[in-house]
Parts: C-alpha cells; structure tokens; sequence
C-alpha cells in the first residue's frame, strides 16, 4: 500500500524514510485529494465531508460551514484527560498518522498534512492525555488533541518533555499561524488509531531488547545456583520445535560456554532444578513467541490506512470500520500477559537466589541479623508481579455503547495500550533486581568463573554496582541495574565481544 513499510525492529530508521518520501507529497496523495475536492461539487452526501459525525450521520451541512465542521471536529472531540501520554509516544502518534495519511486513501489536504510535518520537524510534538479513547472510531480523543496545534490550539511539549506549553502563546513567539481545516481534513485527523498503535510499537520495539535480557539474567541465575546444563541440550527442543523456544535455549547455552561452574557439578548428583530454572526456554519462548505475533499484528496496523471514508482511486468514496481497535486491543492484551510472564518467572529466580541453596549464603550476605540482605528488594519484586496480574485483566473483552448507539460496540484497546506500558515497565524493574541480585550470587562462587558470557555480563553490571557487604541503599542499585537495561548496554557489550544473545 504504501511506498515504504514500517517495521518494528527498524521502527524509527522506517520512518525517518516514509517522512522522506511524503514531503514530496507523492501522486497518490494528490489524487485522493482531487477526488474529495470533486466529491463537494457533485452535490451527493459523503460521511463527514458534508454530513455530522456519528449519530449525526443523516444531518447534511451546507457548503458555506464545512470548514467549520472541521474545526468543530476537532474542538469537541478534544476531551481527553488524565496524565499526559510520554512525549516519544506522542511523537510517535503523529509520526504513525503521517505515515498513514501519506499512503493515499484518505483525501487530505496538502496544506494540513504540510503542517503536521512542520510540527514534527521542528519537535513542536502535541501534548496528548492519556484518557478518553475506547478504541471504536480509532482515538478519537487523543487525535483530536494531536491536532489541536493545527487550529492553534492545545498544549505542545518543551524540549525534554518534562512541561507542556499552550500551543497559542508558543506559536505566537514562533510567527507560526493557525491553518483552516479542509472538507475531510478533521474526520482523517482524528479518525485512526494512532495512540493505541504507537503505544504498542513503541512497547514492542522494547520489548525485542528486553527479551534478549530476560535470557541473560536467567543465565546468571542459572550459573549461580549452579543448575544443570542438560535442560538446554538442543535435543530437547528439537522435539518440541517452538521457535521461541529454541531460541532461548541456544542464547543459555552461549552465555554458559567455557563454565567452570558447571564442570565443578557436572556429577553432583542432582537430578533435577526447579523450573524457574529448568523451563527458562519453554516460558521466555512462549513470551517470545507471543511478542512476535503481537509485532506482526501492530506492523500492519501501522501500515494501514484507519481513518474513514476511505477514499479510492476510481473516485469511490467509501465508509466501513478500519478504525475499529479490536485487532490491536487483543493483541496489545496478549503482548501484556506474555511480558508479565517473563517477570512472574524472574522473580521466582530471585526469591531462590536468597534460600541459600547449594553453598549460597542466606540472603546473599555473610552476615545477617543486623543486615537484611537481598531480602527487601525481591519484596519490590513481587509486589510488582502482583500488579500486573491486575493490569493483564484482558481490556478487550469489556465494550460500552457510546454515539447513542451508533458505536455499538467498541475495543478499548487504548486501556491494553496504557496497561502493556505499565506492565512494561514493572518487568524491567523486576528484571533490574534479578540482575543486581544474580551477580551479587555469583561472587560468592569465586575463585570458580561462570561461562564467558555470564562473566561479562557480571563485570559489567559490577562496574557500576558494588558488591554488597552490608545492607545500603538497594534503590540506587536497581535503578542503576534498569538503566543497564534501558540503555542497552549489557547486550551491547556481549555482542562487542562475539557472544550474540538473539
């Protein structure tokens, strides 16, 4: 459909490209605005462009007040409320409804879509609240505030997107001026869903990172509670060939290559390890799993033309349901259970870490009493796996009529947006404290070293994070530990030195 296609794990080299290619404001887009523009003249009534929204469907609107229905468009759809989404999601909101008004079929004006380009370069990124939408007619809501700039209206974040200003006294200091909507331009705005889609690209394209570093804190936890190596033999999951399975299993095995930990066991006689140890491959691969169909889904929502009517090259101009949130909203709900899983099981090697098992002292400290050890933090731990039991209720499955009941049923696939960015970010904290908690178990195993790749994963987080010999303040360290994660670093430095976790 469109020139270029985003993709998930390119997200935003992609759409840096698609940005490109529609400044030059290709024919596609020309056309499809020809056809609305011929449309007003040929005296037929075409939803939204010269009729009311919604329950207000059958309501024709005389030619001298269609700009103005567009600007009432978007005024009393502006109604959102609650903490503003972040700016990079915002961003990403008007990035993907660019992206998707330049493949063509939705009859935009060149002077709107112009402007919205305009916004984006010059990092003038509209303020968006969290709340309001319920995924039926798309994001109506949250789009309608996108847009608000457009009128010289609304909030736009400032530069570290820390505070909003008002749009009106920014643009003035700027010499930027309101445009005036075109017929069609406000229905396309804010028709579409850009929020719950940029929610769940951006989580996703996260998540991709995350999952590489669920598997690197499971090999630490494996090595330091000396588990056996058997469980990841690729014979094993040959004959159960999940992809995702196998995937973890073989990053295990590259991570515990060259273990001394594993020699001095090898014939202790231990048959089996509990399974947040010996399932590590069966429960990451089915998060991974999922997470990969959640992608496939959100790729092509982003590729997708959402707003309505759609208008098409033989000059049809035709109304139907893209907007409709319910691809996402199952699939956002599913991408929220499989990150909470790969906490639920993370803890479970955390709380193990601190029982003293196989020469580990008890709370991961020689001396306890007056020290409590690791035994708070994995408190933090599960606290937050209990909540996202709670935020992992599907949001799919509940639907309120809303337009007098024009919009019969909806998705509420932005309250699964909202709830897979929290469950988020709990997984990476409670991954934080596996890792703090997994090397602090490790030094206990000196002079004997881990496999190659758990040694340096060991190093690096110790060249920020001390060991522990008394209690201190824990909460510096798992920050420390999350930005290990949100910055990549950890991954970064295995793979400088040939250990490719995938």
């Amino acid at each position: 459909m469109s020139y270029i296609n985003i993709h998930i794990p390119s997200l935003y080299e992609d759409l840096k490209e698609s940005l490109t290619e529609i400044k030059k404001f290709p024919k596609r887009i020309r056309n499809s605005r020809r056809i609305v523009d011929n449309a007003l003249a040929d005296g037929n009534t075409y939803y939204g462009i010269n009729t009311g929204f919604g329950v207000l469907a059958t309501q024709r609107v005389s030619a001298e007040k269609l700009t103005q229905l567009q600007r009432n468009l978007l005024l009393s759809h502006a109604v959102g409320v609650g903490d503003y989404v972040p700016k990079e999601i915002c961003r990403l909101m008007l990035q993907l409804k660019i992206h998707s008004l330049g493949i063509g079929y939705s009859g935009i004006s060149e002077r709107t879509l112009n402007r919205l380009i305009t916004l984006l370069q010059q990092d003038l990124i509209p303020a968006v609240p969290q709340k309001g939408s319920v995924g039926a007619s798309g994001d109506l809501a949250p789009l309608a505030h996108m847009s608000l700039p457009l009128l010289g209206l609304g909030q736009i974040w400032n530069k570290n997107g820390t505070k909003v200003k008002e749009a009106t006294g920014l643009f003035h200091d700027l010499n930027i001026d309101p445009i005036e909507l075109q017929p069609k331009d406000g229905l396309s705005l804010i028709n579409g869903t850009q929020l719950m889609s940029a929610y769940g690209a951006y989580i996703l394209e996260k998540s991709l990172h995350l999952m590489r570093v669920a598997d690197i804190a499971a090999s630490m936890s494996i090595e330091a509670l000396q588990g056996s190596i058997n469980p990841f033999d690729r014979r094993v999951h040959k004959v159960r060939p999940h992809k995702g399975q196998q995937t973890v299993a073989g990053n295990i095995r590259e991570m515990l290559i060259d273990s001394e930990i594993l020699e001095s066991h090898r014939n202790c006689g231990k048959v089996q390890d509990p399974y947040c140890l010996r399932c590590v491959p069966q429960v990451h691969g089915a998060s991974r799993d999922a997470i990969s169909h959640a992608i496939s889904v959100v790729e092509t929502e982003i590729n997708s033309v959402t707003d309505n009517p759609l208008v098409f090259e033989n000059g049809d101009i035709l109304s139907g349901g893209n907007f409709h949130g319910q691809p996402l909203a199952l699939a956002l709900d599913y991408a929220k259970i499989a990150l909470a899983e790969i906490a639920s099981i993370s803890e479970r090697r955390t709380y193990l870490l601190l029982e003293g098992h196989d020469g580990l002292p008890k709370l991961l400290m020689l001396e306890t009493g007056i020290n409590s050890g690791f035994m708070i933090p994995q408190y933090t731990a599960a606290a937050l796996v209990s909540e996202n039991k709670v935020l992992c209720h599907p949001s799919s499955v509940d639907s309120i009529p809303t337009s007098l009941g024009q919009e019969d049923h909806v998705s509420m696939g932005s309250i699964s947006a909202l709830n897979l960015y929290k469950v988020y970010e709990n997984v990476e904290i409670v991954l934080a404290i596996e890792l703090f908690t997994a090397a602090q178990a490790l030094d206990f195993r000196k002079p004997l070293k881990p496999g190659r790749g758990v040694e340096l994963a060991h190093q690096t987080i110790r060249s920020s994070i001390p060991h522990a010999v008394e209690d201190q303040y824990f909460k510096s360290d798992i920050s420390m530990a999350a930005d290990f994660i949100k910055s990549r670093k950890l991954v970064d430095i295995l793979e400088s030195e040939r250990i490719t976790i995938h």
